[in-house]
């Protein structure tokens, strides 16, 4: 199939950004997005331009860089879907597909398609580990942790942190992402320790970063590639709430 790219081009961060116009030729159905961006970039060297830059690592779905916004959707609308797991056969022959970067002023531009998500870090690093002493590692069912909580929290633990839930969101919010940290630790025993300062914490930490506020459109749901649950956004309102009343 033969497709018409519109493809945000932007030089580094501080320069004005616009989309440009390229051809992808003989583009197999069984190629994955991100192969198909890898053609095209050969076909620019070849002929001595720029080749557009896009971030991507595991291509498996695992590692949440390969942040793209196709066609006005993060990760191109595709249920469950990550966009190195997306696959041209979902296009159809003469397409004209749009793609650009996240949009959030928490996310700045680096260059055409890769945003700087360090604010993500920045969260994590204030709270999203376990830092309690427990020695060697224990025996695996020395800490009984009962089925539905082991379940919710691995439900949670599956957030790749690609940024989708922000970069969908009306208000640039990313209640579901770091909801989603906190919980796969709150729920567990070995977590419990630090639950309160824990959510205090990355939430502070978020609001910092300047994310918006949640109005609980589900958007954010809808796109993540895991299909984390709004209600790790409940969890972490209740953990939060009893944290404050604690605190006075």
């Amino acid at each position: 199939m033969n497709l018409t790219l519109k493809v945000w081009r932007q030089k580094n961060a501080t320069a004005t950004g616009a989309f440009e116009t390229y051809e992808a030729k003989d583009v197999l159905e069984d190629m994955s997005f991100l192969e198909m961006l890898d053609v095209v970039n050969e076909e620019l060297i070849s002929r001595h331009a720029e080749p557009i830059a896009f971030d991507s690592d595991c291509r498996e779905g695992i590692c949440g860089m390969c942040s793209l916004v196709i066609n006005g959707i993060p990760h191109g609308g595709k249920r469950g879907t990550a966009t190195c797991q997306l696959h041209m056969r979902n296009f159809k022959d003469g397409d004209t597909v749009t793609i650009e970067p996240w949009r959030a002023k928490a996310f700045p531009v680096i260059r055409d398609l890769i945003t700087d998500r360090s604010a993500f870090d920045r969260i994590i690093s204030t709270g999203g580990f376990i830092s309690v002493n427990t020695g060697g590692a224990p025996d695996g069912n020395a800490v009984p942790v009962p089925k539905e909580s082991a379940e919710k929290s691995m439900d949670a633990a599956a957030c790749i942190g690609c940024g989708a839930c922000v970069a969908v969101c009306k208000n640039a919010s990313a209640m579901l992402f770091v909801a989603a940290k906190v919980s796969h630790l709150n729920l567990l025993p070995q977590g419990k320790a630090e639950k309160d300062h824990r959510v205090a914490n990355m939430v502070g930490q978020m609001d910092a970063e300047g994310f918006g506020n949640c109005t609980v459109t589900a958007s954010c749901e809808a796109v993540c590639p895991k299909e984390i649950s709004l209600s790790v956004i409940a969890k972490m309102n209740r953990d939060y709430a009893l944290d404050t009343l604690k605190r006075g």
